[in-house]
């Protein structure tokens, strides 16, 4: 816990901690230890004042604080609460300068002193980290002349941490080596004003978690229990250093048929116990080791003791190896040896079938000509360079392939439309896509046939608009809708649209016999009486008509255009 001066009231809400913790805990656990430790700051300029009286009380006024320290182990883990809440009774506020708190240290020192702060064995380990401020990490010791690397060692001397003044703050990455080493899960119980700071901190560390504390830490322990069930709900796996010629998959099979693959493959979430889960794990070997012929892996799940161990054993020649046959044709009139299914080249030859001489061309030549001019890399990435040519790679995929004369090219990396490679209606060639007829576009996606865009009248967008990829483009800003048919602005709007309303409305009128196919270019309502009708805000661009039918009778309607450029009439249903 942050013993800085701002936490004093959250030091009052933890001194009873003890036992209501043990008592909530025993819902989920019989077996259940409870430790207390404490950090402020390094004890030198300029994180703490190191004159006299503010070495005795940091504290102004009439405040009585303790001395400040860097990080005290006040109990080792008991099981007795009460005796929990005596001894965190007794501490006080200190006090520091600056507002980042020394807590990394502390988190170090928790980490690596197991023996002397009482951890135990084979059971799950959870440490809480409550602070209501920001962190110093490794770099931050110069400020006060420390420039040698934390060590990583515990150095607790009469449960104190002595080194403070030595060494300097660890670094993040140091502190997930030594929680992982440890199989310590962390719980930041922070105030909401540095949630986000160790939100981002919760990504870089495995199995951790962050609660909000409150001004006065009173949610603590409700914190605490649901950060343990969101830790305990989640296996996370990891394993130790790869050599470099090793490379290492997982795949999880997780409950309710979830799969991962990727950094998703090592872990399942919502798991509850009694739960089973399963992981694949590939391991593979992409070149023999430059020293020894054994490896060995360990995997673990994060937060536990137990550990799978995985011996590797290289084999770098095969049981044919002896019986190659020496000047072997298949190795290019003789020049390499012909064993376990390949060529083993005589010196100053390369290639798969020893085909290329180094006397002809150097390694250096050979790669400049697999590469395109400008360019650094040899055959694109894509391919190997041998005997001056490129050979493409393969691909799992048996569809998809490289090709060029640099592995430059190949027919799955063009733009897509609808998620389709060149949207359906082409192929990729060299990365960009060669349109069928009738289409165009980077993607193919722009149709070049004009149907959508033809009016009613036959005219391609009423002449007014260019078709453009199937849709009207109105060069007449005045005009809009699917054919540029509309005119808000135009004078006579209800007599252009009165035959087309009549014969949609009431079946009868000039165009009654050709109305489904010239009155498709607006949507029509009716409505019971005029007050029904649409006013005036309701939609832009209103426009009230009054006009006679072919009986001689007034009906009544208005016509807009709402925001999707489509035509709405209403109309009311009885002319009169």
């Amino acid at each position: 816990m942050d013993l800085s001066y701002s936490m004093k009231d959250d030091l009052e809400n933890v001194k009873s901690l003890g036992t209501s913790l043990m008592s909530k805990m025993k819902n989920i656990t019989s077996d259940f230890r409870i430790g207390f430790g404490s950090f402020v700051e390094k004890t030198v300029m300029p994180y703490i004042s190191t004159t006299p009286a503010k070495l005795r009380n940091p504290c102004t006024g009439d405040l009585n604080c303790t001395s400040p320290f860097s990080y005290r182990n006040v109990l080792n883990f008991t099981s007795n609460g009460s005796w929990f809440n005596t001894l965190v009774g007794e501490q006080q506020i200190s006090g520091n300068l600056d507002s980042p708190e020394g807590g990394f240290d502390a988190i170090m020192q928790v980490a690596v002193c197991g023996s002397k702060i009482g951890w135990r064995r084979n059971v799950t380990r959870l440490l809480v980290f409550s602070t209501d401020a920001g962190f110093h990490f490794a770099g931050d010791g110069k400020l006060g002349g420390i420039v040698l690397p934390n060590d990583g060692q515990c150095h607790l001397e009469n449960n104190m941490y002595t080194m403070s003044h030595y060494y300097d703050y660890p670094s993040i990455a140091h502190l997930v080596q030594k929680l992982s080493d440890n199989n310590i899960q962390i719980i930041f119980a922070v105030t909401e004003e540095f949630q986000p700071v160790y939100k981002e901190l919760k990504n870089l560390i495995p199995k951790s978690a962050v609660g909000m504390l409150s001004s006065n830490s009173s949610n603590v322990i409700q914190l605490i229990i649901d950060a343990y069930n969101s830790l305990s709900s989640e296996v996370i796996l990891e394993n130790n250093k790869l050599p470099k010629e090793i490379a290492i998959e997982y795949k999880s099979f997780c409950k309710n048929g979830v799969n991962g693959t990727g950094d998703e493959g090592r872990k399942c979430s919502n798991i509850s116990i009694g739960d089973e889960v399963r992981f694949e794990i590939k391991i593979t070997a992409n070149q023999c080791p430059e020293k020894g012929q054994n490896e060995t892996i360990k995997i673990k799940p994060l937060g536990f003791t137990e550990e799978v161990e995985i011996n590797l054993e290289f084999i770098c020649e095969c049981d044919c190896h002896n019986e190659g046959i020496e000047d072997s044709p298949l190795c290019h009139f003789g020049n390499g040896t012909f064993e376990c299914g390949a060529c083993r080249c005589k010196p100053g030859r390369i290639g798969k079938h020893c085909e290329c001489s180094m006397e002809e061309v150097n390694s250096e030549d050979m790669s400049g000509t697999c590469r395109q001019a400008n360019s650094s890399e040899i055959c694109s990435n894509n391919g190997e360079c041998i005997c001056g040519q490129c050979v493409c790679r393969k691909r799992e995929n048996p569809n998809e392939i490289y090709s060029g004369p640099y592995c430059q090219c190949d027919n799955f990396n063009c733009d897509r439309s609808d998620g389709l490679i060149c949207g359906g209606h082409g192929e990729c060639k060299c990365r960009e896509c060669e349109c069928w007829a009738n289409y165009s576009g980077s993607a193919c996606e722009c149709p070049l046939d004009t149907t959508p865009c033809e009016a009613a009248n036959g005219q391609i967008c009423n002449g007014r608009g260019i078709c453009d990829c199937g849709v009207c483009n109105c060069t007449d800003s005045k005009f809009q809708g699917p054919t540029c048919e509309l005119c808000q602005t135009c004078l006579g709007v209800c007599a252009e649209h009165k035959d087309c309303v009549q014969c949609k409305a009431f079946n009868k009128g000039e165009k009654k016999e050709r109305c489904e196919k010239e009155c498709s270019h607006f949507t029509l309502e009716l409505v019971d009486r005029r007050e029904k009708l649409p006013q005036p805000g309701q939609y832009d661009a209103l426009t009230h008509c009054k006009e006679k039918d072919i009986d001689d009778c007034w009906f009544y309607f208005t016509y807009s255009v709402v925001s999707n450029n489509k035509a709405i009439v209403h109309v009311v249903k009885t002319p009169g």
